[in-house]
């Protein structure tokens, strides 16, 4: 999977694999790329000024595809961004970037995609988005 150039609001952002993210052998559990991939939704939200968003959007369904290891001490670009926004849910994808390392060269290390559900006051079913929020991931203007 590669992200679509076309999709909404995106972000890159860049961390690194610690020692806590690794295994016995050095090299990243498969549940640090799920961290760093929130690390970047984080970031995401920031950017686009909506508040309030996390406790509210619960992952309804994730995918990761692993193509390389990420290894202890390794810089880590994501790219994340919105590919769709439905009524009550909003699909993002992702791609994980193992830097230059030690001699090997960039590549992608994992790509996948998740949806959440915005389940706003304790709601059991997902309610319509604040259309502040779907003008800010979609990249419109309120009117």
């Amino acid at each position: 999977m590669t992200l679509d150039p076309g999709s909404f609001a995106r972000t890159t952002y860049a961390t690194r694999v610690e020692w806590m993210d690794t295994d016995a052998a050095g090299y990243q559990h498969n549940t640090a790329v799920t961290r760093y991939v929130e690390g970047a939704e984080a970031q995401l939200m920031r950017e686009l000024g909506i508040d309030g968003y996390f406790g509210w959007v619960p992952r309804v369904h994730y995918e990761v595809d692993f193509e390389e290891r990420l290894w202890f001490q390794q810089d880590v670009t994501v790219t994340i961004a919105v590919e769709k926004v439905g009524t009550s849910s909003l699909t993002l994808g992702f791609e994980v970037w193992a830097e230059e390392f030690k001699g090997k060269p960039r590549r992608r290390a994992a790509t996948g995609r998740y949806v959440v559900v915005y389940l706003p006051d304790g709601a059991t079913r997902g309610k319509p988005w604040p259309q502040a929020w779907v003008a800010a991931l979609t990249g419109q203007r309120l009117r």
